[in-house]
């Protein structure tokens, strides 16, 4: 698969996002040496680079970074490709992800900013005449709050595709990009639980 993870915003978990698909696919093609046959590519196309600086600070962190931007080719050896975008792409770019990705993955947090933003960005999408696009709640606070919900069933009237799962807030997800690693290396309680999230997405956009 190639997946372009993508938004008008920022601090809506976009890297967040892409670092664990990257993990999740890699670990689907089952283990092998870095750079090697059948591995997952995280091509960080993000002008800020905290894909590469997450990667940085892990001391053995499990997967082939690369820098560069939207039209970087993939090199040859590599099952899947995710890709972490331009906070805000231009018209090219998206078309170019449009072009090149099996799927677009775009993580939005249920607040009013957001899916403003997230509104947007479909919009540029359907111009685009891409439609291979999904939403992935992010962020999401437990309950009994009732944001999450409440974002989900406004997309699902507007007829904005959504990921079946979404991702549950939590403070692992930080401390996870502050030390390199994966989620659920974090010795926290909801470390795992957080990981379970994302592996569902992984499971319900590769199946």
């Amino acid at each position: 698969m190639n997946i372009a993870v993508l938004g008008f915003k920022g601090g809506v978990g976009k890297t967040t996002t892409a670092v664990h698909l990257a993990l999740y696919l890699q670990q689907k093609q089952g283990a092998a040496p870095l750079g090697g046959s059948g591995m997952a590519l995280l091509i960080d196309a993000d002008p800020n680079r905290s894909a590469s600086r997450w990667a940085e600070r892990g001391s053995s962190f499990p997967i082939k970074v690369l820098a560069g931007d939207p039209t970087t080719p993939t090199p040859t050896g590599f099952q899947h490709t995710v890709i972490d975008t331009p906070a805000r792409p231009t018209p090219e770019q998206l078309h170019a992800l449009a072009q090149r990705c099996d799927l677009l993955l775009l993580p939005c947090s249920p607040d009013a900013l957001a899916l403003d933003a997230l509104m947007l960005t479909a919009k540029a999408l359907d111009r685009l005449g891409a439609k291979h696009y999904k939403v992935l709640l992010t962020l999401v606070p437990p309950w009994p709050n009732r944001d999450g919900a409440e974002a989900r069933n406004f997309l699902k009237q507007v007829g904005i595709p959504l990921c079946h799962h979404s991702i549950r807030r939590t403070v692992a997800f930080q401390r996870a990009a502050l030390e390199g690693v994966c989620v659920h290396e974090i010795p926290e309680p909801r470390a795992k639980q957080a990981w379970s999230d994302y592996v569902a997405v992984g499971e319900d956009i590769s199946s």
